[in-house]
């Protein structure tokens, strides 16, 4: 983790606004938007990228991945470019993070945190990001899990940024990777008796 050296007033407006731009459920505003229903009684329930692909609208998927990936790393790299300082970058990443999976708009029931995760980990340091991204898609065309797919990439994103010489971000990674095992629990209790749909496959 970084040496702490920004005033605790700069980290706790960017722990603020990051966690505010985090918690945008945009999974909910594009299904909306497109006239989709909402995302929370349909399919698994989850406001994230797979399961607006259920609603079999791949553009509404594609925009809600562009957008939940993207408001991670514009955190981090609106913070890295007005204050420079790699404990609020990180913090930055962090607190999108935690938006995104804990939105104060929806009682802090939030997404899984995968694509937010891989926005944040490239604008960190792209090739940890590119790595990650890499990860996922190969698990996924491997095995057609979705959420396989997360787990295997967020497990091995630490070990990436070390071996990619940004070990600098290594403890950040390992903790949103935790924090993203968490919120698979009932996914990884799904894939151990057989029951995960595949990618593509509805749900309910």
């Amino acid at each position: 983790m970084p040496v702490v050296e920004t005033s605790l007033v700069i980290l706790a407006s960017v722990g603020v606004l990051s966690y505010l731009l985090g918690s945008v459920p945009f999974g909910i505003v594009i299904t909306r938007a497109f006239g989709l229903g909402d995302r929370r009684s349909i399919g698994s329930g989850n406001i994230g990228t797979t399961n607006v692909l259920r609603t079999g609208s791949k553009p509404a998927a594609a925009l809600t991945l562009l957008l939940d990936s993207g408001k991670g790393a514009i955190a981090v790299l609106t913070t890295r470019w007005l204050v420079g300082a790699d404990d609020a970058t990180q913090l930055a990443a962090l607190a999108s993070f935690l938006g995104h999976l804990f939105p104060v708009w929806l009682g802090f029931k939030g997404g899984k945190g995968v694509a937010t995760f891989l926005g944040t980990a490239a604008a960190l340091a792209w090739p940890v990001g590119l790595a990650a991204a890499a990860t996922w898609l190969a698990t996924a065309l491997i095995f057609r899990f979705s959420s396989l797919s997360a787990l295997v990439a967020a497990l091995l994103s630490p070990l990436w940024a070390v071996l990619l010489g940004h070990s600098s971000v290594a403890a950040l990674l390992a903790i949103m990777a935790l924090l993203i095992f968490i919120r698979h629990s009932e996914n990884i209790k799904r894939l151990a008796s057989g029951q995960e749909p595949k990618i593509g496959q509805k749900k309910g």
